[in-house]
């Protein structure tokens, strides 16, 4: 369970995808939601660790948390 006390609009399970998929099937979520919405991002690549913040800032969105769960990590990414 995660220790972020944000509530999501929408998780994308990119869990067992190889790089870049988790930022893609991201990218692709968070287009269809509306700013200020949060989505939750599960990835067990550690190269969503960089990616994912690279992305929010070059695409001048945020990444609130992300939390180490288990065997994956979680992303709190908000679409500003």
């Amino acid at each position: 369970m995660s220790e972020t006390d944000i509530d999501p609009v929408a998780t994308v399970d990119a869990r067992g995808a190889a790089c870049p998929g988790p930022l893609m099937d991201l990218i692709g979520k968070i287009r269809d939601l509306e700013s200020g919405d949060v989505v939750l991002l599960l990835s067990d690549n550690e190269r969503s660790l960089t990616d994912v913040p690279e992305w929010a800032e070059e695409s001048g969105n945020e990444v609130h948390a992300v939390d180490e769960v288990d065997d994956h990590y979680e992303f709190y990414v908000e679409k500003i």
